[in-house]
């Protein structure tokens, strides 16, 4: 696979004013949102977007201390990371955290509580950002709901969000999606309330573009141990292709006018009270993601370029 020179993305960086981006995630529950945060730290390296911090929908308390093991690796230790406000019954887990941290040799230990809670922090970015924000939602709603529900967050979100892409839903028919299961009530009050455009990449996308394994094996041998390798290969028994869930939300913030994916006609997306999403066209500024076949295997190559990009020399 061909690498993409980073220096002249970073110089480019200097050029123009990248859009900030906020990472709210589930981390530990997939690993796709240990890949798409790589892929943030990758982008942000090449200038085309500014990561400005990372909120936590789940409580595990390995969670807090893995994305801060992240962010060090990526150059970016300093990086706020927000603690969740709630632990989520099926939606706690620690699916490899513990495991890279052991890997790394970093403090698997660090309580959670030391972290600033991810709502507080997601108001403070906003309310400091210097322009609007895009946010990458892959895990639970609770944060932005709770934002959404405190005072004048509504409208701090008008004020401070372009855009939130979520992966949420399922579009094609089928089970309620696991996000939207997990807090059904926190996706409601967001889908339905939240006052700025939300583009959703639904169960259905990652569903039908599978990370490779044989990547892992080959594209991050750069560094041993590397925590997204080793974050991998601790999740399931190897080799295994998963779906880049996340992923494609990270790509789809960063990079929309690539055209990587369709996008549907704008509209409102409803929840049931089951986690089921319904989308109805007309009226709104939801809109989901849709796949075009023959694009699949240009989106999986640039979906493992970024997320194995070796960090940036700072």
């Amino acid at each position: 696979m061909r690498r993409i020179p980073i220096v002249a993305c970073l110089i480019a960086n200097v050029c123009f004013a990248a859009r900030p981006v906020i990472f709210d995630t589930d981390m530990g529950n997939d690993i796709d949102d240990a890949l798409a945060l790589a892929m943030l730290h990758a982008l942000s390296d090449r200038g085309e977007c500014e990561l400005i911090g990372v909120t936590l929908t789940n409580a595990h308390p390995a969670a807090v201390p893995y994305v801060r093991m992240l962010n060090r690796f990526y150059g970016r230790g300093v990086l706020p990371v927000g603690a969740a406000i709630k632990a989520l019954k099926g939606g706690a887990g620690d699916g490899y955290m513990t495991a890279a941290l052991s890997a790394a040799a970093a403090d698997s230990a660090t309580p959670a509580g030391t972290a600033e809670p991810a709502p507080a922090l997601l108001r403070r970015l906003l309310s400091n950002a210097r322009e609007k924000v895009v946010i990458v939602q892959t895990g639970f709603s609770a944060n932005l709901a709770a934002l959404l529900e405190s005072p004048g967050g509504a409208a701090l979100a008008t004020e401070k969000v372009a855009l939130v892409v979520a992966m949420a839903g399922n579009f094609a028919g089928g089970e309620p999606e696991y996000n939207v299961r997990i807090d059904v009530a926190s996706a409601k009050a967001v889908f339905e309330r939240w006052p700025t455009p939300i583009v959703f990449s639904g169960f259905e996308i990652g569903r039908d573009l599978l990370y490779p394994a044989a990547s892992i094996e080959r594209d991050f041998a750069y560094a041993h141990p590397h925590p997204i390798a080793e974050s991998y290969r601790a999740y399931a028994k190897m080799p295994y292709d998963r779906p880049t869930w996340d992923l494609t939300a990270a790509l789809e913030a960063v990079r929309p006018e690539h055209g990587y994916f369709g996008r549907s006609e704008p509209g409102s997306v409803l929840v049931e009270s089951n986690g089921a999403t319904r989308f109805v066209p007309g009226q709104g500024d939801r809109r989901y993601l849709r796949l075009d076949p023959s694009k699949r295997a240009e989106i999986l190559e640039v979906l493992a370029l970024l997320s194995s990009q070796p960090p940036a020399r700072r």
